[in-house]
């Protein structure tokens, strides 16, 4: 009997090791990892990099208070601002802090409460973003949330024009919506969001905790939209693994978190900064990136011509290595088998198989995955 609360639907599997995709069971099998911890791991397990700067690290400080000076929180600043749009960062422990602290810094640099966000949009599991997130299944039973939350239909610039008033702090959306289905947000609806948000001086807030550091072929994916939000919010890739969030806000918002208004008893710790740093010294790097796009469309357009024998295949959607494949029907069967074959993938609700590699996954590593996808479509058929 556990002494876990059961809040999670756990695989029978304890994963105990792992080295760059490759992750190892405690009977010692081996799987290829196409999760990255959902996301999280972008530059592959025990990473010899991130490995050696956080053993650096832990033998000279663990934790202080942010009452002190950080220098190496301002190194790790200086990166992330460096390759995004920003002037100033806030550090924490994850994505879902890091979206609290932007809905407030909205709030309280614009004075105002009304934030409009989208439906299958995830932005965390505290009261506030399960009240910002467009899906119902994450609130039943929390009782009354934040009710200054809009939730309008994706992809619709219509709509939003529409419900954009005086009292709109800010609109809140992220550009893939990952855990609602790998939804891409259409160019022209990102590109008019930007452009009113600008003519009526409302806040753009984009979340990019699934989307950035690199996971899309960019720094952040808001990048490839050719827009300028006024915040953006990170986590998952940020520290590799080790618990890490930013949020990152342009010089226009940052006297709004003045002395007292904002704080993380644990953000920016030594050890997630040392993490965070040795990450971003191998992504934010033009090559790195290049090759991330490149391997996403290879991995994508194979796997769609696999899944193209399928009937129930409906469609193939992905931005660098953030991949999502539709079906007409439930997934979880595949899923299922394509673990006991040794690759692990996860779902985006009940119809979508998504796969998150590590950045750093080889040619090698894919044209695998690919055989184990083959050989268990084949293996269902016989089943069937």
């Amino acid at each position: 009997m556990s002494n876990l609360f059961e809040n999670y639907g756990r695989w029978d599997i304890e994963i105990v090791s792992g080295s760059g995709t490759k992750v190892y069971d405690a009977e010692e099998k081996e799987y290829l990892d196409f999760t990255s911890g959902i996301g999280v791991c972008n530059v592959g397990h025990c990473n010899p990099q991130v490995v050696a700067a956080m053993e650096a690290q832990i033998n000279k400080l663990w934790h202080t208070s942010n009452l002190f000076i950080h220098s190496l929180q301002e190194e790790v600043a200086g990166k992330l601002v460096q390759h995004s749009m920003g002037s100033a960062v806030f550090f924490c422990n994850s994505g879902a802090e890091a979206n609290e602290a932007a809905i407030k810094l909205a709030r309280k640099y614009t004075g105002k409460s009304k934030i409009i966000t989208f439906n299958q949009s995830f932005h965390g599991r505290t009261l506030g973003t399960i009240a910002a997130t467009g899906q119902d299944k994450v609130k039943e039973g929390f009782g009354p949330l934040l009710e200054t939350f809009i939730h309008l239909p994706f992809n619709d610039l219509a709509a939003l024009e529409n419900e954009l008033d005086h009292e709109t702090a800010a609109v809140m959306l992220e550009v893939i919506q990952g855990e609602g289905g790998v939804n891409p947000a259409e160019e022209a609806f990102i590109q008019g969001v930007d452009k009113l948000c600008k003519e009526k001086d409302i806040l753009l807030i984009v979340d990019e905790v699934q989307t950035g550091i690199g996971r899309t072929g960019k720094a952040f994916g808001y990048q490839h939209y050719h827009i300028s939000p006024d915040i953006i919010t990170s986590a998952k890739g940020l520290g590799n693994g080790f618990p890490t969030g930013a949020m990152i806000g342009t010089d226009k918002v940052k006297t709004a978190f003045n002395p007292g208004s904002h704080g993380s008893t644990f953000g920016g710790n030594p050890l997630a900064m040392a993490a965070a740093n040795a990450t971003l010294d191998i992504v934010m790097n033009e090559t790195f990136l290049a090759e991330v796009e490149e391997k996403g469309y290879y991995l994508s357009e194979k796997l769609a011509d696999i899944f193209a024998d399928i009937p129930e295949f409906m469609a193939n959607r992905h931005k660098g290595l953030i991949m999502g494949f539709e079906f007409s029907t439930e997934v979880s069967t595949v899923v299922s088998l394509l673990r006991k074959n040794g690759l692990l993938v996860i779902t985006a609700g009940p119809n979508v198989i998504r796969l998150l590699p590590p950045l750093t996954v080889t040619y090698e590593e894919i044209n695998e995955a690919l055989k184990i996808v083959h050989h268990t479509l084949l293996e269902l058929k016989q089943l069937t």
